[in-house]
């Protein structure tokens, strides 16, 4: 297995408060690579509380992988036939739960068995294109379908229920806060939604910039929704509290903001397709740090974490990375 740490060395920078670049220090930030099978097209991400596993979705592949970090060997484990898997998180359980817009489905795989299971979405509904997931505090999980629709699985009862989304097309990123709120991200409706958990019913959030095309949210520890913004180039962060809004345009010319994650301690990751590159983005200083790739079109689709590092999945490039951080 091809592994290796690149260290960030580059001293840090003088700079103004709003849309600056810093480098990353080098005792602060380090980043690794790790080979992944071939062709899969590496697409969302996931790591264990206890960092012994990371899970990516192996999406041209129909299957779920399975990396050790320490040693940097994988597994590839088939999710059924026709299965082309998006979006992967660490559900309450410990489980890997996936979205797999293939099987038009509910993916669990067990930890400790590697028993997969499958939900169908009703057969009426038809294929939603399915997205990404979360789990609510009742241990129901919420995902999205980009054709339209979001919904909910009670795993406890295998209750399935699907809502069209008021808008159509584009429901893709979902977040839940930390008091239990989930809202949506639409892409091609250029909006967030928050969702009622008993009803299924979802209010539209308009951000300021028009035809942004809010791609992923994520929540921070107040409770405050950031958007990534695919068209713009922005990230955004909107506070439900006050219904108010704060936009910053990632650094570059033309930026094209993907995924976004906050970490425990409220900094921002992102992906830059046009940078070809994460960026780091602290909202207290308004600055930004950016850890291109070492190859040409990486293509970073999704960041998720735990305390002290960040993990993404290079779709482009079959790898998957990590940057560790703090201390």
């Amino acid at each position: 297995m091809n592994r290796f740490w690149i260290a960030l060395a580059a001293p840090m920078a003088a700079c103004a408060i709003v849309a600056c670049t810093l480098p990353a220090p080098a005792t602060a930030q380090q980043v690794r690579y790790y080979e992944v099978p071939p062709g899969g097209r590496a697409h969302d991400i996931a790591v264990t509380a206890d960092g012994e596993e990371v899970w990516w979705t192996v999406q041209r592949g129909g299957a779920h992988g399975i990396l050790d970090p320490d040693t940097g060997e994988t597994t590839i484990l088939p999710l059924g036939e026709g299965s082309a898997p998006h979006g992967v998180i660490v559900g309450p359980d410990g489980n890997a739960w996936i979205t797999d817009g293939g099987q038009n489905a509910i993916v669990r795989v067990d930890r400790a068995t590697r028993e997969v299971r499958v939900w169908p979405l009703p057969a009426d509904t038809g294929p939603v294109n399915m997205n990404t997931a979360t789990f609510d505090h009742r241990g129901r999980i919420w995902f999205t379908g980009q054709t339209g629709f979001y919904g909910r699985l009670d795993p406890a009862t295998d209750d399935m229920k699907v809502w069209a989304a008021p808008r159509g097309r584009g429901p893709y990123g979902i977040t839940t806060t930390p008091s239990g709120d989930v809202w949506y991200a639409s892409l091609a409706g250029s909006h967030i939604a928050k969702i009622d958990l008993d009803t299924g019913e979802a209010t539209i959030v308009e951000p300021p910039t028009p035809n942004q095309g809010a791609r992923r949210v994520w929540s921070d520890s107040q409770g405050r929704i950031w958007v990534s913004e695919w068209n713009s180039g922005n990230v955004s962060v909107h506070d439900p509290r006050d219904n108010s809004w704060r936009t910053w345009k990632l650094p570059g010319e033309a930026p094209k903001t993907y995924s976004v994650y906050v970490d425990e301690t409220d900094k921002v990751w992102l992906t830059d397709f046009a940078a070809n590159a994460i960026v780091r983005f602290d909202p207290a200083t308004e600055t930004f740090q950016s850890f291109p790739s070492d190859r040409p079109g990486a293509n970073v689709r999704q960041m998720l974490g735990r305390p002290g590092e960040v993990w993404g999945a290079e779709s482009g490039t079959d790898r998957l990375v990590v940057i560790r951080y703090g201390g």
